[in-house]
């Protein structure tokens, strides 16, 4: 059984993978089809389409003066996550229901399209505009036009205890930014709830608790000049890597639009 499952590769279930993995839990992304990215240090399976991937041009996320591809921006999340520790399934969630029936303590397996059954401590619900496996656990789905929203409350979580949503799904506006920020918000929450010991995920320059007579906090890490050095040329490394060269891949056309 996964300590997270999370339903969605997109912006706000790569951010919430990468919080919850790094806080040691063992975390588990279902990602529904669309085109795998070539990457080889990601996990076999890998695919999924997040829709942003129809963004010609992602320019108001910070960090990135002159923007990004959009698709570079998902293949670096996920290859993030990976890093973290979250391995990824390629597949489409059709049902969610309790592992024993009436007791959601006990965790919820997990259904997919032409795959064995997955079991989970915790779900996060991070699949726009798809919920319909919730259904059945009736977690309080609303309809907003021809979508439904998931309600929760400010920290993402559902009325059923170890379900939570993130970014659109939840109600949350439709940026990257936004996104994956609820994304983060709602893995915390995961975190909080599975009783992980947890401060910040944060790694901190030598000294800078123990300088002061502390224990280091839990998930926290003090480092030193020379490792904090060393790190940061693995960084540089990565994104040159990375950036070296333009991706194929166009973005995807939204469906409605004729093609002929």
């Amino acid at each position: 059984m996964r300590d997270v499952l999370i339903v969605g590769g997109g912006v706000a279930g790569l951010a919430a993978s990468i919080f919850t993995a790094r806080a040691g839990l063992d975390t588990l992304v279902v990602d529904s089809g669309g085109r795998s990215p070539p990457s080889s240090r990601t996990q076999s399976g890998d695919g999924g389409e997040s829709i942003l991937a129809r963004n010609a041009s992602l320019e108001n996320y910070p960090g990135f003066p002159d923007g990004i591809d959009a698709r570079r921006y998902l293949l670096l999340a996920r290859e993030q996550a990976t890093t973290a520790g979250a391995t990824f399934e390629l597949g489409r969630v059709t049902r969610v229901e309790p592992v024993e029936e009436g007791n959601v303590e006990a965790g919820f397996v997990v259904s997919t399209e032409g795959g064995e059954p997955l079991e989970a401590r915790r779900l996060i619900a991070a699949s726009w505009p798809d919920s319909e496996y919730l259904t059945p656990l009736d977690v309080g789905r609303e309809q907003r036009g021809s979508k439904y929203v998931v309600s929760v409350d400010e920290a993402g979580r559902t009325a059923v205890s170890g379900v939570y949503a993130a970014g659109r799904i939840a109600g949350e506006p439709h940026q990257a930014i936004v996104a994956a920020g609820h994304g983060a918000k709602v893995g915390l929450a995961a975190i909080q709830d599975s009783e992980t010991p947890f401060y910040h995920d944060w790694v901190a320059p030598e000294g800078y608790f123990t300088g002061r007579g502390r224990e280091v906090p839990p998930a926290c890490e003090e480092i030193d000049d020379e490792e904090r050095r060393r790190r940061d040329e693995r960084a540089r490394e990565t994104m040159l890597e990375q950036l070296a060269e333009p991706l194929e891949q166009k973005p995807t056309m939204h469906p409605s639009v004729d093609r002929v």
